[in-house]
């Protein structure tokens, strides 16, 4: 089966989104593989140069020496239908269809920031970023970044330093560590969070590479955090793509004559990031405050009177401190629209709250 996932992200034209939409026409990678050219044909925005990719495709013998690295070297595959996949990014359109992973974190953590920024991190930079991930160990946050110079770099140390997990988004593959100064990073990342990357071993980090890497960063998140940036850069693709996932964004202000905070308060003031000045102010807006009376959702039920369906998105709010909608779809067998009737029914009832990301907690 992992032969054949594999082997699907190799087929010229194949992408993240053609890709999924064949296994959900063909019922699975390996029959897709099988299928008859005619009925490939049939499946729409699937053309002939795409079908004779598949049938005439010779990407085997690099798949088993892919397959050798994976074994060698422990990494976890993680195909975009399997449970351990990041749910959080399984829910954006152009989630990758393969993911490789080394390292210990849960990937579907209650809580993951990322932080990026500029390659050229001033003092400024470097006082907030560790200021801001050292408050934000008090909640167990899991912070993400791209391992890159400057504030990758610094948000993955200051994790470390306070005891919190960190995974670092590569744009290359897992044999290597792009820049090599931060090999020793790296190996201490493995040991308290991880590594992930959507590239097969061997494959450079290629300027292209970066965008898609970025799209990870965002996606895998509930938050992204833009503490410098300039007028141009990876730290602004990140946030654009963060938006467009629905994501929210905050960004550390600064003076209107800092070079790499140009970025930031353009961000603020095209309201496309939320201005923050610590970490209490994402506290704040992500829902995430300790300091909340206890929820008294034993004697509330006594007087809730709720259909089976109801009950049924009920028991699984109570199960955990937060949800997602899409969590709720799986878990519960019911469609989309069921789902958000019962939850607008139970926000305007005042049994539950929305949060940031679709994601809902009992009030």
């Amino acid at each position: 089966m992992l032969r054949y996932r594999i082997a699907l992200t190799l087929i010229p034209g194949v992408g993240d989104i053609i890709g999924k939409k064949l296994v959900s026409y063909c019922g699975g990678v390996e029959a897709i593989f099988k299928e008859k050219k005619a009925n490939l044909l049939k499946i729409p925005g699937i053309g002939e140069n795409l079908v004779n990719a598949i049938a005439n495709h010779d990407m085997f013998e690099k798949v088993d020496k892919e397959l050798g690295f994976i074994d060698k070297y422990n990494i976890k595959p993680l195909f975009y239908l399997d449970a351990a996949y990041p749910l959080r990014l399984k829910q954006c359109i152009d989630s990758p269809l393969m993911l490789y992973y080394m390292g210990n974190s849960d990937l579907n953590a209650q809580k993951i920031v990322s932080v990026v920024g500029t390659r050229n991190i001033t003092e400024y930079g470097k006082d907030i970023c560790k200021q801001i991930i050292k408050d934000l160990s008090q909640q167990n946050v899991i912070i993400v970044s791209g391992l890159a110079y400057g504030v990758d770099t610094y948000s993955h140390k200051a994790a470390l330093d306070n005891n919190l997990q960190t995974i670092g988004v590569l744009a290359h593959g897992l044999d290597r560590v792009y820049p090599p100064s931060n090999k020793s990073l790296a190996e201490k990342m493995v040991k308290s969070g991880g590594l992930l990357t959507e590239f097969m071993s061997a494959t450079n980090p290629d300027r292209e590479n970066f965008p898609k890497r970025n799209r990870i960063i965002a996606g895998i998140a509930d938050a992204v955090v833009i503490v410098e940036a300039a007028k141009k850069g990876g730290a602004l693709i990140t946030a654009e793509i963060a938006n467009s996932y629905n994501r929210d964004v905050f960004a550390v202000p600064g003076r209107n004559t800092d070079t790499f905070s140009e970025g930031c308060n353009h961000l603020i003031k095209i309201n496309k990031a939320n201005l923050i000045q610590s970490a209490d102010d994402i506290l704040y807006i992500m829902g995430w405050e300790t300091n909340k009376k206890p929820k008294k959702t034993a004697q509330k039920q006594l007087f809730i009177e709720l259909t089976p369906d109801q009950k049924i998105i009920y028991d699984i709010l109570s199960l955990k401190a937060t949800t997602a909608i899409d969590e709720l779809c799986i878990n519960s067998k019911l469609n989309v629209s069921k789902v958000a009737e019962i939850l607008l029914n139970f926000e305007l009832e005042g049994i539950i709250k929305c949060l940031p990301g679709k994601v809902y907690q009992l009030a």
